[in-house]
This record gives structure tokens, C-alpha cells and sequence, in this order.
């Protein structure tokens, strides 16, 4: 009959007030060409679990074999821990990659905009004319954050940024770049030590020409949420 089997697209759930304020950013940025994102320093987390199981394995079964051994997956409660980072990047160079302890409050956020992003920022963009992008989790929109990029406002330009909008955000695929490189290791990591030290070696090993052609889709992306009038896209 032309049907096919495939795994559902997984996007943000977006709210009517979301999706107006994602159009609005795409009208805002509509004429920005590549020299214009090559300004853009963007930045993210990442929880990337020890014994990831991604939920992409398919079976086929009989009714009466729900429980045989061979239809079953196995699991580990939490993946058996995970490690935290956050990193950022821009057209000319990945910048530093950060190990987070902890939940990543706007304490902890605060130290690393004040130990990393001022100067990787000042180093990247001398002129001060660069923008930074983060996204709009709570710890990045705490007053004591909010505050010191007032403080340093003009050494950089804060990117105003859409609500649930990973699909504009590059450095998405920069992650699963460093998952794909560590579910091919053999052996693979056997604890969290051995974990963020080959998510470290993973992030210095992304190829320049693999993150620059992620910055040259920022116009194509920038031109499918227009198409999607503030809807999801396919990145």
C-alpha cells in the first residue's frame, strides 16, 4: 500500500506565542548571509549518558515472543551516569570544552561566561563586534548572569535568542558528531573518567570543514522556520 516503517521526527513542542517569536528572529535575520553568522559564537550543553541506548532498535515478533530473550533490550538505570559539558564554536575554531560537576545553575554558568566566553570572545572578535548565542535555559537568564553581560556589553553583542529553537542552533549536530565517534570506540569507555576523556579527544578531533559547513546552513535553516511560519523544521 506505500507505507513505510520509520522512527517519529522528535521536535520541541512549540507553543502559538513560541512559534510567533521564532518568526520574528527569522524576519529579524532573513538578509544575514554567511559573513554576517561567520560573527556568531555559539554555545551549548550536553548530557552524554556511559551506556546510551537511543531507542533506535526495531524487532520483529510474534505475539506469543513479547518476553523471549531475543525481543528484549536491556537497560542500565540512568545509563549507568553520564557526563555534563558545555562547549562553543564559531566559523574560525572550536572553542573550550568545560566539564560541569554539577547541574549546571546560574552559579556555575556565571563562572564560565566570566572564565571563558569574555575571552574567547575578546581573542575571536577583537573589534567587538561579535555575538554570542545561548539558548534560554533558566541558568542563563538568572539576574547575576544578566547582569554581567550588561557589565560587559561592549566587548561582545548578546544574541537575542528564540525560545525552543535547537533546530537554529548548530552546534546541535556538534554533539551528535562527538556520540557518534564515541559509540565507535573499541573498547568503549568503562566509566565516567574514561567517558569525558573521550568526549574531550572526540570535540578536538571535529574536523574545521565539518562545523564550517554547519555555519552554511544557518540561511537555510533561517529560511525553513520562515517556511514553517514559526513551525518545526527538518533540522
Amino acid at each position: 500500500m506505500g507505507y513505510g516503517s520509520q522512527r517519529p521526527v522528535q521536535t520541541p513542542l512549540l507553543s502559538a506565542v513560541t512559534k510567533i517569536k521564532r518568526l520574528q528572529f527569522t524576519q529579524e535575520h532573513k538578509d544575514w548571509t554567511v559573513e554576517h553568522w561567520k560573527k556568531v559564537m555559539w554555545s551549548d550543553e550536553s548530557c552524554i549518558q556511559l551506556h546510551h541506548a537511543d531507542g533506535r532498535g526495531r524487532i520483529w515478533w510474534k505475539q506469543h515472543e513479547i518476553m523471549h530473550p531475543t525481543c528484549m533490550s536491556t537497560t542500565l538505570q540512568a545509563g549507568g551516569g553520564s557526563v555534563m559539558v558545555w562547549g562553543m564554536f564559531s566559523w574560525h575554531d572550536l572553542g573550550p570544552l568545560i566539564r560541569v560537576e554539577q547541574r549546571l545553575n546560574s552559579t556555575i554558568y556565571l563562572s564560565i561566561t566570566a572564565d571563558q566566553v569574555h575571552s574567547v570572545m575578546l581573542m575571536a572578535y577583537p573589534n567587538g563586534d561579535g555575538f554570542f548565542q545561548q539558548d534560554n535555559a533558566p541558568g542563563h537568564g538568572a539576574p547575576i548572569v544578566q547582569e554581567w553581560f550588561q557589565e560587559h556589553e561592549g566587548d561582545f553583542i548578546l544574541l537575542r535568542w528564540p525560545p525552543q529553537s535547537p533546530d537554529l542552533n548548530p552546534i546541535k549536530h556538534l554533539w551528535d558528531e562527538v556520540k557518534r565517534a564515541i559509540k565507535q570506540l573499541v573498547p568503549q569507555p568503562a566509566n565516567l573518567t574514561e567517558l569525558d576523556s573521550a568526549i574531550h579527544q572526540a570535540w578536538c578531533q571535529i574536523p574545521r570543514i565539518t562545523f564550517q559547513h554547519l555555519m552554511e546552513s544557518m540561511p537555510r535553516r533561517i529560511a525553513a522556520v520562515l517556511k514553517a511560519k514559526g513551525g518545526p523544521t527538518k533540522y
